[in-house]
């Protein structure tokens, strides 16, 4: 069976992208800040909107709205994945060779995926709360005043569909 991607114009997205055995070669700064000059520099030549993104030691999870005129989030991720190949320190290969995505259907839908994202630190017990944990956008969501500060003190009621890590 061959898996097809759901391409939107204008789409709003969750994925999952996994390092290559699960390696946690995302847990070193110097690699988050590999990531964070790859998302900047494709952002730049290929916009798009990081609504949510937490970055674990072995994967990550973002959700993005792509420009109107636009469903090339596939491109995105191949220049991301590899511009820290050709630069990172760590063995080759550095990345699972798929990722994980799902359209998101509307505001519900949305806020799902965000509780999820900003949760999943806690989920895997590398944080007591989601504002402890130091790789997501939660703080700034705070300061949106999307979330307050001790959210997530509970698991969230989260749809068992969600993930896919």
């Amino acid at each position: 069976m061959r898996y097809r991607r759901n391409y939107q114009t204008g789409g709003r997205y969750f994925f999952t992208v996994v390092t290559s055995g699960r390696r946690p070669w995302l847990g070193d700064d110097c690699n988050i800040d590999l990531l964070r000059e790859a998302l900047r520099r494709v952002r730049k030549r290929h916009p798009f909107t990081i609504d949510g993104i937490v970055i674990l030691p072995d994967h990550l999870h973002t959700i993005w709205t792509l420009p109107t005129n636009d469903a090339g989030y596939s491109l995105r991720w191949r220049l991301i994945k590899t511009y820290i190949s050709k630069r990172s320190a760590q063995p080759a290969p550095l990345w699972q060779s798929r990722f994980w995505e799902h359209t998101i259907r509307d505001e519900r839908d949305y806020a799902q995926h965000m509780d999820y994202i900003h949760y999943n630190p806690v989920k895997h017990g590398l944080a007591g709360m989601p504002r402890d944990w130091p790789y997501s956008s939660f703080a700034r969501c705070v300061d949106e005043g999307i979330y307050v500060s001790d959210w997530g003190g509970v698991a969230p009621d989260l749809s068992p569909e969600i993930g896919h890590e």
